[in-house]
């Protein structure tokens, strides 16, 4: 929504168009938060449990992950409109609330288990009490989102994804065995069993997740809104060049970051907790707690540090895709450029998501079980939500003269009929 005399914003603070900072954008800040603390516990088993074996997964997904997230941010610039506000308008609302409803619940859970996992890995490095530092992240992640300036707010974001080349480092403080690994990406073995099944499932879903879909849509239209002159590209179409471009380099990085950061943890904990015998992983800082004695403390402190570091930029994505999705089927102004008092239910929703994940770790939930859920959830709620937007991104009533092309169409199919065998997989193998 754009700013309003009724509904002032925070006072924009734009990089300039020549800048790396403008480049990289919604794409890299998507891209980075998809690595966190919970998915670094999927990545940090499949290495654990079978080697380098799962590692084609994040080639396979690579092209597909990025092709989605390009379309659900294309939806957003050409619209000004964010995912959930241009799916209430084009599909059945009970549906909508229904997908919503499921991706809301599945991040709440997520959020949670990431602020277990960063709780126990802060007292891993310095000790203390793990229940006070979730507490501490919670409340840290609420303030910025509530009171700093959007702007201001998505340079913090891009520093923070600069936590995720500790998992990079990594690779440079153990024994890879490149040859090995090479040769399982290229010619994979892949093993016929359930529990092989069900970790390639799990790692589908920490790779494509319905809320970088809301996200990246959102951020996209916070980005028009605080730029001077920007408007939908249906409204200014020679904007467009530019921003297309933009939008497809920036997404490409971030989802090739994404990717590559998941198969830098995984080599790694092949490297070491695969190779020494130890195959069971359930947590983020287990499986650092579990390289100390095995890679040295350094290799340690990387892991246990990017935990702490991908984790502040995760929690921001749960919270914030959530309050986009209820907000805009909602009717509310909506938008992290939204002053508080201009946007209580926005950042209501925000408020509540995090208490309640923050809840989770004092109320005995089974973080692993609540993990599992989500990966059941989002794998539900995913391939409907792919297939319904490719249709609104290839519909020219929506996007006008900008509808996707006939390749991003394809790949966009592909990736939902990938997610849809997923989910298929996923049941069979539960039952």
């Amino acid at each position: 929504m754009s700013a309003t005399t009724e509904e002032p914003v925070k006072e924009p603070v734009k990089a300039p168009k020549t800048s790396l900072a403008w480049i990289i954008g919604p794409g890299l800040i998507t891209g980075a938060a998809d690595d966190d603390p919970s998915g670094i516990a999927t990545y940090s088993q499949a290495g654990a449990q079978f080697g380098n074996t799962t590692a084609w997964a994040l080639i396979v997904t690579y092209p597909l992950m990025a092709g989605i997230q390009e379309i659900c941010a294309l939806i957003g610039r050409v619209t000004g409109r964010g995912l959930a506000g241009n799916l209430i308008r084009r599909q059945p609302r009970f549906l909508v609330n229904l997908l919503i409803a499921l991706m809301v619940f599945a991040n709440v859970c997520n959020l949670g288990a990431d602020l277990g996992a960063m709780g126990a890995a802060l007292r891993l490095l310095i000790g203390g009490p793990s229940g006070f530092y979730v507490i501490a992240f919670a409340v840290v992640s609420v303030l910025l989102e509530i009171f700093l300036r959007y702007a201001h707010y998505a340079n913090v974001l891009k520093w923070l994804s600069l936590s995720l080349l500790a998992y990079a480092a990594s690779l440079f403080v153990v024994h890879v065995p490149w040859q090995s690994v090479a040769r399982a990406i290229v010619w994979p073995t892949i093993e016929p069993s359930g529990d092989y099944a069900e970790m390639i499932v799990a790692v589908l879903g920490t790779t494509i997740s319905p809320y970088l879909f809301f996200w990246q849509a959102g951020l996209e239209v916070e980005e028009q809104q605080g730029e001077p002159g920007a408007e939908p590209l249906r409204v200014a179409p020679h904007q467009a060049p530019a921003e297309m471009r933009r939008i497809r380099w920036d997404t490409i990085a971030g989802m090739g970051l994404s990717n590559v950061i998941g198969l830098c943890i995984m080599i790694t904990t092949a490297a070491t907790l695969n190779a020494h015998g130890v195959k069971d992983i359930q947590t983020a800082s287990q499986a650092a707690e579990a390289l100390k004695p095995i890679a040295g403390r350094f290799a340690f402190l990387l892991f246990a540090g990017g935990i702490v570091g991908t984790g502040l930029l995760a929690l921001p994505t749960f919270a914030g895709s959530a309050a986009y999705a209820i907000g805009e089927v909602a009717r509310w102004p909506v938008g992290l450029d939204r002053r508080p008092g201009h946007a209580k239910a926005f950042y209501g929703v925000i408020v509540v998501a995090t208490i309640a994940g923050t809840a989770m770790n004092f109320m005995g939930v089974d973080p692993i079980k609540a993990l599992i859920w989500t990966a059941v959830l989002n794998g539900v709620a995913a391939a409907p939500i792919m297939a319904m937007v490719v249709r609104m991104a290839s519909d020219r009533r929506v996007m006008g003269e900008f509808s996707i092309t006939r390749g991003l169409a394809i790949n966009g199919w592909i990736g939902t009929a990938f997610m849809t065998a997923a989910v298929v997989v996923m049941f069979v193998t539960m039952v």
